[in-house]
């Protein structure tokens, strides 16, 4: 439901960005029984131009669960390709490790899809809820008193809430500094690649000196479809940038090897900063949830995850907050208390990977050889699964 008439509104809960987690946020609270016309979700581009996103992302099994919860899952997914299995393997060393949905009893280890499809069954869903939505619109000041929030829009609107959830966290390089932070000197080249020789359902995740290399199934026209997400230095991602298509898939195919045969097509390019930008503070009527209170490396896929996560917690705690006295300052509290050991593990695990495995030294044939041991320890492979599907619990 768009709002466009009133100048001042008061709501309960005001979200601030309207991708997959703040939506995901709204409609998790309509579902704990928050009124769908007590949420004001706020969002600078029109549904339409975020529908129309092709960028792919990966959802976990437990992001999966998530949506099925919220009724989105249904109008996704058709559209989404399920991964069976993991190939993770170092470019150059011997080792490698494989994860398979059969060990963890699950259909799928995770899904890919498009990421406006994501957003269309969640406005769907939000829809359904009854959720107030303004778009295209954008905060322009954020005043927090003793009791409320008070956000001033571009369009001279001004939404008073109880609590402001800042959603959308935009990509590092664009980001104020956080507490945490480290610029991994990388850029992720994306685009969506065809290979002669498919495997289905098997995604996968090669590490480079440069930076991992990830092959995502895809369905689409091409049935031999991969998201390619592909992690270079800056000055190498340009130059990736600027090839021809045949000099492009020879690279990546130089890069990646011959498991997948080799590659005959690739789609349009785009390219963006890789770096960590963190901060789990929160204030008595404030909190950030997803990108916009870490950023993380895309390796293993766990941004959007990580922050369906946070949305699922804070939906739990801001219900039972609303008009209870002390009730929203008590729960964005307990909202970092409860999320610290899962957004930490995801951080360090991250981060560990995309350094430890992205250089040249003496001490990587021996992480090839972790890799191999990882594939002969099936607890240690059934717990770092776990982990990607369903966070630190």
């Amino acid at each position: 439901m768009t709002d466009m008439t009133e100048q001042t509104l008061n709501v309960d809960i005001a979200i601030c960005g309207a991708g997959p987690v703040g939506l995901a946020l709204a409609t998790l609270m309509a579902q704990r029984g928050v009124a769908g016309n007590r949420i004001a979700l706020v969002d600078a581009k029109a549904l339409g131009q975020a529908i129309s996103d092709p960028r792919s992302i990966a959802l976990s099994w437990g992001s999966r669960m998530l949506l099925e919860d919220v009724g989105a899952w249904p109008a996704l997914q058709a559209a989404a390709t399920p991964i069976h299995q993991i190939h993770v393997s170092r470019r150059g060393h011997l080792g490698r490790s494989v994860m398979d949905r059969d060990e963890h009893k699950v259909d799928a280890l995770g899904y890919v899809a498009r990421y406006g499809d994501v957003v269309d069954a969640l406005a769907q869903a939000c829809e359904r809820a009854g959720v107030r939505t303004l778009r295209p619109v954008r905060v322009t000041t954020l005043a927090e008193s003793g009791d409320s929030v008070a956000l001033a829009l571009d369009d001279g609107r001004t939404v008073h809430a109880q609590a402001a959830v800042q959603a959308e966290g935009g990509v590092f390089g664009e980001q104020a500094d956080k507490s945490q932070r480290r610029d991994y000197v990388q850029t992720a080249v994306i685009a969506r690649v065809s290979t002669s020789e498919p495997v289905a359902h098997r995604a996968f995740e090669r590490f480079t000196d440069e930076g991992p290399l990830a092959l995502l199934p895809q369905a689409g026209a091409d049935a031999h479809q991969y998201a390619l997400v592909w992690c270079v230095r800056p000055e190498r991602a340009q130059q990736l940038l600027d090839l021809g298509e045949a000099d492009f898939l020879r690279q990546l195919g130089d890069a990646f090897g011959e498991r997948l045969g080799t590659f005959t097509r690739v789609s349009e390019r785009a390219a963006f900063p890789l770096g960590l930008n963190a901060d789990p503070k929160v204030t008595a009527r404030t909190v950030a949830i997803g990108n916009a209170a870490q950023t993380l490396h895309p390796v293993a896929g766990q941004g959007l995850n990580l922050g369906l996560r946070d949305a699922a917690v804070l939906a739990r705690l801001l219900a039972r907050g609303i008009d209870r006295a002390g009730g929203i300052p008590d729960a964005l509290a307990r909202f970092a208390q409860e999320r610290a050991r899962d957004r930490g593990a995801i951080i360090r695990t991250t981060d560990t990977m995309a350094r430890i495995f992205a250089n040249t030294g003496p001490l990587q044939p021996v992480f090839g050889l972790a890799l191999a041991a990882l594939d002969t320890v099936k607890p240690a492979r059934m717990l770092l699964a776990e982990l990607m599907m369903f966070g630190r619990r």
